[in-house]
């Protein structure tokens, strides 16, 4: 051994018990670790005992070898986790032997240090654990044993975990993170600053509105807003100058507006856009307004906001599928100025044959449907369909134009594209008129709803610079959950989803209006546009039925945290299941997910097929024009096989030539997916009991 010393930078001592782990170090190296006694004798504490460790043995030695590996290193460092009366005794004992200049006592690992690991730390390099500090490899180290106690966090979740503790320098204020404490500090993932484009206002005086409309917008306020006044600015009206020229030249009169594709962020006035060109076109007897929604739930609130801001000025009418609205006493009337419906509303009508008059103006909100797999093929049609309609009147009825196209949408990927293969002009306008600050945190699905309970209470007992309590809706997968949630609020709240009546959705719309509640706990009604003006999002999953929100739904959802009006900033808390998934079909974990969201771009609105999408709605275009179906086809945003489609009808006797048989009529007329009525009419032919034949279709797909 002595061979071995003839050199040691550093000579490393630590309290283990009433004894001493001590460790030579040779260029960086460890050369081995010992246990050292002391005993107190005449001339002071002394070695008495000595044993190299090897393994779980111990090999006895001299106990001066120590004393000679003391004098042979460069410098004695003792860990400050040593007791103090402990660290006397030994600088008490190399002091005996004139050492004690050698010796220092500094702060350590004290995990590398019980291993007999030299590892000075600093305030700047250390992680505090405790009442202790620690090395960052051991942190993470720690850090990895709390996350496989709270389900295995992996991935982003854990690479941001890591982040904000060496940010912190704090592992148990990052433990508690796992254990849903809200510590805004280390909460907090990013803040979305609000941010403003510089646009030349519209006075409103100088618009050339139908003058009741003109007069009831200047009653409200002197210039547009900023998106506002850059569609109109590119076209959205149309001008007495257009008018004038048209009038002289013969030329097109759809030469004085244009259509239009806006994007702009929640709150920040697009709806407006719709409005101002549709009500203005029906006062001037240009054909009425349609505004389409994708929920029931929109509807219903859109129609009685038209009932109430231009109800003196024009009828309004509401199209959603008779069932849906008989409790709330309006009954669709087709000759209105304004029809406010779903997609699906004003589509059976077109499947149907309804004669809606003269269209002036389509407004398609929350046009960016268009790329959900399940729904956007049916919009996708529904566009294609109602302007194939529109036109075919306007070829067919001298004095009228045709309509004017209007699509909204707070998330779009791809702008530019999808305003070419709308034929629309682009109005795109990033301003966010409140900041909004993203959080997350971790706890399981039970933890969850404490940790909004706090959320909501916290969020409801602050009120704004404007006078407003903070207000909170919190986003989940189920209905029931929803009532779930709501129940176990400890401040008033309310569940909000399609599954509530007209009546009892109203009561809460106007409660919420009037602060008398502090939460709404919905599924997917809100995200598409519902009006609540709250300052707190909380998401309680990061999934909507059995599926894993997408960046698009994601963003339309946060975006309804906070409005200029009501609030300073918006909050949005992402509350995080580790290692939890919702349903088998899923992909990632909760964990995963969402920082694949917080992160994610904006995906592209793009319209899937499959055959079953397909399918439909080339019946639904051949059912709408005939022979003119391959033409609507080939006009609509996705990809649609059409002879293939063609050949499918046939097949299925769905089709005679190109009208729809009786069976085909039935099909498109209920939105029957084309292969489940195919199943059920083979089932009817086998005499198969309606039980039966409701399994067949449940289980069809499934992979038995």
């Amino acid at each position: 051994m002595s061979q071995q010393l003839q050199a040691v930078d550093t000579l490393f001592a630590h309290q283990i018990g009433d004894d001493y782990l001590v460790v030579p170090i040779r260029d960086d190296d460890r050369l081995f670790r010992a246990k050292l006694s002391l005993s107190e004798t005449s001339a002071g504490p002394r070695p008495t005992k000595f044993r190299l460790k090897q393994g779980s043995s111990e090999e006895p030695r001299q106990p001066d070898e120590f004393v000679e590996i003391a004098r042979r290193a460069d410098r004695i460092r003792i860990s400050e986790q040593t007791s103090a009366a402990k660290r006397a005794e030994l600088l008490e004992m190399l002091a005996g032997y004139q050492l004690d200049d050698k010796a220092k006592a500094v702060r350590t690992c004290r995990y590398c240090a019980s291993e007999g690991r030299y590892s000075p730390v600093t305030t700047e390099t250390a992680v505090k654990d405790d009442r202790d500090w620690i090395c960052r490899d051991c942190a993470r180290q720690e850090l990895e044993r709390q996350l496989s106690f709270s389900g295995g966090v992996t991935g982003a979740a854990k690479e941001r975990l890591e982040e904000l503790m060496m940010e912190v320098q704090d592992l148990q204020r990052i433990v508690n993170l796992l254990k849903g404490q809200l510590d805004p500090d280390l909460t907090k993932f990013d803040t979305i600053s609000a941010t403003t484009d510089e646009v030349d206002l519209a006075p409103v005086d100088s618009l050339d509105l139908h003058d009741d409309l003109q007069g009831l917008l200047e009653d409200r306020f002197d210039t547009l807003l900023p998106v506002q006044s850059l569609a109109v600015e590119n076209g959205l009206l149309e001008s007495a100058a257009h008018r004038a020229a048209d009038d002289a030249s013969g030329s097109d009169p759809r030469a004085g507006w244009q259509d239009q594709l806006v994007v702009s962020a929640t709150a920040t006035g697009k709806t407006l856009v719709g409005e101002l060109a549709g009500i203005d076109r029906a006062l001037k007897g240009k054909g009425k307004l349609l505004f389409l929604v994708p929920l029931v739930a929109l509807a219903n609130q859109k129609h009685e906001d038209f009932e109430d801001e231009y109800g003196h000025l024009v009828d309004v009418s509401i199209r959603v599928g008779a069932s849906r609205i008989a409790d709330s006493g309006n009954r669709f009337d087709p000759h209105a100025d304004v029809i406010v419906g779903t997609y699906e509303g004003i589509d059976h009508a077109l499947r149907t044959g309804k004669d809606m008059g003269d269209i002036g103006t389509v407004v398609i909100d929350e046009v960016h449907t268009l790329k959900e797999a399940d729904r956007g093929h049916r919009l996708d049609g529904l566009i294609s369909r109602l302007k194939y309609a529109t036109e075919q009147r306007a070829s067919e009825r001298s004095g009228y134009d045709g309509a004017q196209w209007v699509y909204l949408s707070a998330t779009v990927g791809n702008p530019e594209h999808l305003g070419k293969a709308l034929e629309a002009t682009v109005i795109e306008f990033e301003e966010r008129p409140v900041p909004i600050e993203r959080h997350v945190t971790f706890a399981d699905g039970q933890e969850k709803v404490r940790v909004a309970n706090k959320l909501v209470k916290r969020e409801f007992d602050t009120k704004s610079s404007k006078g407003y309590r903070g207000q909170t809706i919190i986003f989940t997968n189920s209905r029931r959950r929803c009532h779930e949630i709501s129940r176990k609020l400890e401040y008033d709240a309310a569940p909000y989803h399609a599954g509530l009546d007209y009546r009892r959705r109203k009561t809460v719309e106007q409660k919420f209006g009037d602060q008398e509640l502090a939460a709404v706990v919905t599924t997917a009604a809100l995200a598409a546009g519902v009006d609540f003006p709250a300052s707190q999002v909380v998401f309680d999953t990061l999934a909507m039925g059995i599926e894993w929100l997408s960046v698009q739904e994601f963003h339309q959802m946060l975006g309804r945290a906070g409005r200029p009006d009501y609030h300073d900033e918006g909050k949005v808390y992402v509350l995080v299941e580790p290692d939890t998934t919702y349903h088998n079909s899923m992909e990632g974990t909760e964990d995963e997910i969402a920082f694949k969201l917080l992160k994610g771009e904006m995906e592209p609105v793009t319209t899937p097929y499959d055959e079953g999408a397909a399918i439909e709605e080339t019946l639904a275009n051949v059912t709408v024009g005939g022979r003119d179906a391959k033409r609507l086809n080939d006009r609509m945003l996705g990809d649609v096989p059409t002879k293939h489609a063609i050949g499918k009808l046939l097949e299925y006797d769905f089709i005679d030539g190109f009208e729809p048989t009786p069976l085909g009529r039935v099909v498109t007329e209920h939105f029957l997916d084309p292969d489940e009525a195919f199943a059920l009419l083979d089932g009817i032919r086998k005499d198969a009991t309606p039980f039966d034949l409701i399994a067949d279709i449940e289980l069809r797909d499934q992979d038995l």
